[in-house]
């Protein structure tokens, strides 16, 4: 019992190493790249924002947290929303935006 134990503890010390430090956000309404600029920009404007990519195709927004600091899934909606455009969905994610360039440069090839 106390091997359970112990073995519990330190699977949820370890879980923040897991945590989502990326939000995606699904939008409809974007067509072109001075959409996604104007997204990028509102966005990395945020304080706890490190970087924003915007993929057209996709119709995706990812949002990456700085080291130590939590991103606000509502402010993200809304700035989004207030530039004109649909969030269709938000959700937390693991994918870093420099992981999802990469997979969006190596599907146009």
């Amino acid at each position: 019992m106390r091997n359970i134990i112990v073995s519990l503890a330190i699977a949820m010390a370890a879980l923040p190493a897991f945590a989502a430090n990326s939000v995606k956000a699904t939008v409809n309404g974007m067509v072109c790249a001075f959409c996604a600029q104007g997204i990028e920009k509102t966005i990395s404007k945020m304080d706890a924002t490190k970087a924003v990519f915007v993929d057209l195709k996709s119709k995706v927004v990812l949002v990456e947290a700085k080291d130590g600091k939590t991103l606000d899934e509502k402010a993200i909606g809304a700035a989004i929303v207030d530039a004109g455009y649909d969030v269709v969905k938000m959700e937390p994610s693991t994918t870093s935006v420099d992981e999802m360039k990469a997979a969006s440069k190596s599907a146009k090839k």
